[in-house]
């Protein structure tokens, strides 16, 4: 197979609203942009990977049915506005809980797993997300890393974001700068 492009995205707070341990798919809503930035990664044949910590699952706030609703109402409302999502991987985990693992984000896991599976080239991937733990997988793996901040974004995730990544307005924005740099 050949080596693919993908652009790594954050769910709450990036793609859809941040419920907080969204059990209920009537809750999910997109924010405003998300649908067209992600039509614009698959015009380019950039996939589009979901890349989401749910540790409300290892909590019992909800689970995995519930978030596998509230997944499958994502792609339905992105579908409906011309975008699909090329896969989704989640961290169920919360160490508190289950303990430590090797996906929970800024864990590379779930990036490495899609990268074997979709021949995804990481060193060239997008890591986009509303917080310092969506962006920085990327200065371990490489790739372009960008911070689009949501009003929950803490200040001090910014701030890392201006000196070791990058930070946008909006994911439209994080994705056509992303495009631009992969020449695209």
């Amino acid at each position: 197979m050949t080596e693919r492009l993908a652009a790594f995205l954050d769910r709450d707070g990036t793609l859809i609203e941040d419920a907080h341990y969204l059990a209920d798919p009537d809750g999910v809503r997109l924010l405003p942009g998300a649908a067209a930035a992600v039509a614009l990664l698959n015009r380019a044949g950039v996939l589009a990977v979901v890349i989401t910590n749910q540790s409300g699952i290892a909590q019992g706030l909800l689970s995995e049915a519930q978030y596998a609703r509230t997944r499958a109402r994502l792609v339905e409302l992105l579908a409906a506005d011309g975008a699909r999502i090329d896969a989704t991987y989640h961290c169920p985990h919360h160490p508190s809980v289950s303990g430590s693992c090797d996906c929970r984000k800024p864990a590379t896991g779930m990036y490495r797993q899609a990268a074997r599976e979709h021949d995804i080239v990481l060193a060239q991937a997008l890591y986009v997300g509303d917080r310092r733990r969506d962006v920085e997988p990327a200065l371990e793996l490489g790739g372009r890393g960008t911070l689009v901040p949501s009003a929950e974004t803490p200040p001090n995730d910014v701030a890392w974001a201006r000196a070791h990544a990058q930070v946008a307005h909006s994911l439209e924005a994080a994705v056509r700068d992303y495009l631009t740099f992969v020449g695209h």
